[in-house]
């Protein structure tokens, strides 16, 4: 039989993490950035270093703000401070546009190296980005899969989920680096150049970010099915909406 009552909750006296502002987030990251590039990077503005300077300080700002406020490393978070820094480091270096498209396709495709990797180990990482105490109620799940004998199924489930992780970085890996080709082709250290720039991060979103969130659904919605149909449980009954039931 399934227990009816919930293990007894053990954070409830610890502060929950402030809810990230998806406004915020777009804001700091991606339009302020982006106008301060494309509009104030000529001469008679801030001209292109100092452009380039205060343009890249609001996703670094923003980044170490949720470190400070959270308590903890993010690790996307770090890899997009990480990833801020070398966009900076770069262009004051004036290097060539192609070590931008290197290091554009870098972070996803080693993100997809170790998603894969952490297929063999005790912690892979879709449960980092799904399977975790977030966004289900872990133990009702597992004590679920328990009863009914299906935890070896469902641990192919999460290997095939790694999968398509996996091959999400993987196609935001190429598609980073094609895009970075396609528009970074003016010299840096130039007006010209930062703007490029700035189309480019206004870009991402749209050209990177939605195939990567359509595979990403998609594998939301197979580690669901799965859920359902090895514990016999439905997607209100699992789904962690903070209640204590």
């Amino acid at each position: 039989m399934l227990a009816d009552k919930p293990p007894l909750e053990t954070t409830n006296s610890q502060p929950k993490p402030k809810k990230e502002s998806f406004f915020a987030n777009l804001l700091m990251n991606i339009v302020i950035p982006t106008l301060i590039l494309t509009k104030l990077s000529d001469a008679e503005y801030l001209g292109p270093t100092w452009a380039l300077v205060i343009a890249l300080a609001f996703p670094l700002s923003y980044g170490l703000r949720d470190f400070i406020a959270n308590k903890k490393v993010n690790v996307f978070s770090a890899l997009g401070i990480v990833s801020v820094l070398l966009t900076g480091g770069l262009s004051l270096l004036q290097l060539d546009p192609e070590y931008f498209a290197i290091k554009e396709a870098a972070i996803p495709g080693i993100l997809s190296i170790v998603t894969l990797v952490s297929i063999k180990t005790r912690y892979p990482l879709v449960k980092v980005f799904i399977y975790n105490d977030k966004v289900l109620k872990i133990q009702k799940v597992d004590a679920a899969l328990e009863h009914y004998q299906t935890k070896k199924h469902f641990e192919r489930t999460l290997s095939n989920a790694s999968l398509m992780i996996a091959a999400s970085f993987f196609l935001s890996s190429i598609l980073n680096y094609v895009l970075a080709k396609i528009i970074l082709v003016s010299h840096p250290g130039t007006a010209e150049f930062n703007a490029e720039l700035g189309k480019m991060t206004a870009l991402s979103y749209p050209v990177i970010a939605l195939p990567m969130l359509i595979i990403m659904m998609g594998t939301l919605f197979y580690v669901f099915r799965s859920i359902r149909l090895l514990t016999h449980l439905t997607l209100e009954e699992v789904i962690n909406d903070g209640s204590t039931e």
